[in-house]
């Protein structure tokens, strides 16, 4: 869960309210597990093939998150 953390912090920072939030949310630890898959798939969905940084860590979290 380490590597999900490091990811979350990133989203967290990102400023990008569909994914932040949810992100600060879990860290914090309101673990709303669906909640927080949700906003990776949307955010996957909206900027996954965009080129930046985040791109592959959205289905990395997923991934994690259902482990």
């Amino acid at each position: 869960m380490d590597e999900l953390r490091e990811i979350l912090e990133k989203f967290a920072r990102s400023g990008w309210s569909v994914i932040a939030a949810p992100a600060r949310d879990w860290l914090s630890g309101n673990k709303d597990k669906e909640r927080l898959a949700a906003a990776l798939r949307r955010a996957d969905a909206e900027c996954g093939n965009c080129g930046c940084e985040f791109d592959p860590l959205y289905k990395r979290a997923l991934k994690l998150l259902e482990q």
